[in-house]
């Protein structure tokens, strides 16, 4: 399954990204695993990373087909799509109605454990 990985700059305090984490895992959950499985998401992680340009947020995301699930989820107009939309902008500075996949990325290592070796 294709993984599509972004780096985004943390624009604003830590807190404010802990805040919406924060809504992701409690009162807006129901409608956030819903959000992942409307676009085909399997997995999904954040990491926050110290630079020397600042903070920056990895977003790693194994989903069934980018390509159209960037398409629809930048078209959506569904209110928790709206929210979530907004509050990356406010903590990156990243619009993702005119970039939903991020900048491109290109793959240049990867090593799975194969099944049954030791």
């Amino acid at each position: 399954m294709p993984l599509v990985v972004r780096m985004t700059p943390l624009r604003r305090p830590i807190g404010e990204l802990l805040k919406f984490v924060a809504a992701l895992r409690g009162p807006r959950r129901a409608e956030t695993t819903a959000f992942f499985r409307r676009y085909g998401v399997r997995h999904e992680s954040w990491h926050l990373q110290d630079t020397a340009d600042g903070l920056v947020v990895l977003v790693v995301t194994q989903i069934e087909a980018p390509a159209a699930a960037a398409e629809a989820y930048a078209a959506s107009t569904e209110p928790f799509e709206v929210w979530f939309k907004a509050q990356v902008l406010e903590l990156s500075g990243h619009d993702p109605d005119e970039d939903p996949l991020g900048p491109p990325t290109m793959a240049v290592f990867a090593w799975d454990d194969p099944p049954g070796k030791a």
